[in-house]
């Protein structure tokens, strides 16, 4: 389906751009999902990061139905390398990153354009709320649901609230500033925080703003980057590093909460994926940076126990596969166990949706009356070339 030609002549362009390696098994369904956006002045550019399956014939086939959509390819270099020059080749004046195992539901676009808009210049970030879904792409009940808004840098050290890279619209003139994604994490066998890094330097000058309502859907998915701890935890350390000798004067407590509150998060993880040992380690890993915050979240007592008890009774996989199965509405009336959908688990979630916008934006302005830093000023930054030449109102349509 292409777009209304005369309408999207009125509207700035976002270039969607979609790291892919070795995606055969989703790339469609998300593709799918970005094209059936409800805003119409789009242009998609997959990079084929040197897949080894179909993941460049699918996308061939589907650009050759719809021109808003362009395959690069190169080499197998990595995630950072691969958004970037998706970035370089685009034209657009937002950049909407999404993974290439992710989708988006129709209205995200159109609605983080509108944010976008509403705040001005001085916004550099819109971002969606999230729900998770498996690897059929069925809710699992999992969500983040966070309205942290403004001067978001100290708060966005102690924890990426925006929780993934398909979630954001980007405003294009930041990376002229800030640069773009780091590529030598991989080189350093650090993968797995870029989306987070890049948000950091954006936020020392920028402002961000949260669409609240859940357009975003974020497959968790095992066997890939996001299930290599060790390399996520490095990545994380690499980014703190950085962010401390731009800010030698945010608190190092700050900086401890932060790795701790990561640490935990690979924990949770680990208990997750039935690796209870794994967990168990880094649980001990949080507790050895920070030693005070774990111990006040229940999350820890639950992975501790449930880790434990798996360790000790050897049920560990009958376990593993309940958590997996995919959640059900329990309790309704009319459900008749009837799989979750996104308006059934607004609903049965809205008090736990609610709470975790309330705390978040409690400790966000706990964290601003806190923490005072050195302001960027933006005038000094020099530009840096990043992009293709705009379109022409001729290939717009």
């Amino acid at each position: 389906m292409q777009p209304d030609s005369q309408k999207s002549l009125s509207l700035p362009l976002v270039s969607v751009i979609i790291p892919a390696y070795n995606a055969e098994p989703f790339i469609e369904e998300t593709l799918k999902s970005v094209l059936a956006q409800t805003y119409p002045a789009i242009e998609v550019l997959v990079v084929d990061d040197g897949s080894q399956d179909r993941t460049a014939e699918i996308v061939e086939k589907i650009s050759k139905k719809d021109s808003r959509v362009q395959l690069l390819k190169q080499q197998n270099a990595g995630v950072a390398a691969a958004r970037n020059l998706g970035i370089q080749k685009s034209r657009g004046e937002y950049i909407a990153p999404i993974d290439a195992d992710d989708i988006w539901y129709p209205e995200n676009i159109e609605k983080q354009v509108q944010s976008m808009l509403e705040g001005g210049e001085e916004v550099g970030v819109v971002y969606s709320w999230t729900v998770d879904l498996d690897e059929k792409g069925l809710l699992t009940g999992g969500f983040r649901s966070y309205r942290i808004e403004g001067d978001v840098y100290g708060t966005l050290i102690c924890h990426n609230f925006i929780g993934n890279a398909s979630a954001s619209l980007i405003r294009r003139s930041c990376l002229e500033k800030v640069g773009v994604y780091d590529k030598t994490l991989k080189e350093r066998n650090a993968q797995g925080c870029e989306d987070w890094d890049l948000y950091l330097r954006i936020a020392e000058i920028y402002q961000f703003r949260a669409v609240p309502e859940f357009l975003i859907g974020y497959r968790r998915m095992y066997n890939t980057m996001s299930t290599n701890y060790t390399t996520m935890a490095n990545s994380q350390s690499l980014m703190l590093q950085a962010a401390k000798q731009r800010h030698p004067e945010i608190p190092d407590f700050l900086h401890r909460l932060s790795s701790s509150n990561f640490l935990l998060y690979l924990a949770h993880q680990s208990s997750h994926n039935g690796r209870d040992r794994t967990a168990l380690f880094w649980l001990f890993q949080a507790l050895k940076t920070e030693c005070i915050s774990p111990l006040l979240r229940s999350g820890f007592y639950r992975v501790l126990g449930k880790s434990l008890l798996n360790l000790l009774s050897q049920q560990s996989r009958k376990h593993q596969e309940a958590l997996d199965a995919p959640v059900r509405v329990e309790d309704t009336p009319s459900s008749d166990k009837q799989l979750i959908s996104r308006e059934v688990l607004v609903e049965i979630r809205r008090k736990k949706i609610e709470l975790m916008v309330t705390i978040g934006n409690i400790f966000h302005r706990s964290i601003s009356l806190l923490v005072k830093r050195n302001r960027t000023n933006i005038d000094t930054i020099p530009q840096v070339k990043i992009s293709a030449p705009p379109p022409t109102k001729a290939e717009l349509s």
